[in-house]
């Protein structure tokens, strides 16, 4: 999770089919980096105080009557302070076309005028939602991820101990992959962490004796998932005799990842043991967990009430 995220505005162009109606110099360079979108009406009034000029700004209904209810002087008043801070670009939104006064000042002042059909707030939410991806704290982890019943459950373990095996069995019997051997970890919120697989692996997985295989392309493209929200991380390891694991799961133990606490299981492996079939228990008693409901407590509870005595 090293270093800065940047989003370039071409990207944010395309992405959202703008017209770019005035092209800065350097509007093939420049990066975006912060997440949020403003509307500049207090600027447009003329308060800068707190303004961040490091933001894309977007001018819908409200911003484009109250400039056309002044004369061009004040526009240009307006927009020269405006364009003066030298942000990253400017957006007129439901293709209203900017006034002559802001393609004077923008030239001058050298920042992009953009023009989008969108109404206003789809326009900025759309736009902020794809900021915080691009623009998110990101990390890779060596392992395998699968949704499995809507959970997105991160299968971590040494190498060869069949984290893929166990992958392949779970898309036979209906969950689907979206990474095998290095998952991409990206925090989109403070709480919540999607996992995606790198571009040059994705929709592959390794099976040693095997090889390399298309999941995608050999049990359909229902079987595979581009992304996925983390919500359990499971680690597998030799079973080791003596080692008192947890058979209760009253202990619930928990992982940090970029910042966000995420429950972690640890299954110990050993002939027979079939680790679909745990991981889709897992993911269920996850989820029901999420939904109020803790299989382990409720049981202690019933022993305590049975025996008069603390498990």
């Amino acid at each position: 999770m090293a270093g800065i995220y940047t989003a370039s505005l071409t990207e944010l162009v395309r992405k959202f089919n703008m017209v770019p109606l005035y092209r800065s110099t350097d509007y093939e360079n420049v990066q975006i980096t912060v997440s949020d979108i403003s509307r500049p009406g207090l600027q447009l009034a003329g308060f800068f105080d707190h303004f961040e000029p490091m933001r894309v700004y977007v001018l819908g209904t409200v911003e484009y009557t109250y400039l056309q209810k002044l004369d061009s002087e004040n526009r240009t008043r307006i927009f020269d302070r405006f364009f003066s801070y030298k942000i990253p670009a400017v957006v007129f939104a439901r293709g209203y076309d900017p006034m002559p006064e802001c393609l004077q000042m923008a030239e001058k002042h050298d920042v992009t005028v953009l023009q989008s059909c969108e109404v206003t707030s789809y326009l900025i939410s759309s736009m902020i939602t794809s900021l915080q991806t691009d623009l998110a704290p990101r990390m890779t982890q060596h392992g395998v991820l699968v949704e499995i019943y809507g959970e997105g459950i991160l299968i971590t373990g040494d190498s060869g101990i069949g984290k893929s095996e166990a992958a392949i069995e779970l898309v036979k019997r209906g969950h689907r992959l979206i990474a095998d051997d290095a998952v991409e970890i990206k925090r989109v919120s403070p709480t919540t962490l999607i996992g995606s697989a790198p571009d040059v692996i994705r929709h592959y997985i390794e099976i040693r004796g095997i090889g390399v295989i298309n999941v995608a392309k050999l049990f359909g493209i229902g079987a595979v998932k581009d992304n996925a929200q983390i919500d359990l991380v499971v680690h597998i390891e030799p079973w080791k005799t003596g080692v008192a694991y947890d058979r209760m799961g009253l202990d619930e133990a928990h992982i940090n990842l970029l910042d966000v606490e995420l429950p972690h299981i640890t299954v110990p492996v050993q002939p027979g043991r079939n680790l679909a079939v745990i991981f889709e228990v897992a993911a269920m008693n996850n989820r029901q967990k999420k939904m109020g409901t803790n299989a382990a407590m409720e049981f202690a509870a019933q022993l305590q009430d049975t025996f008069g005595k603390t498990v």
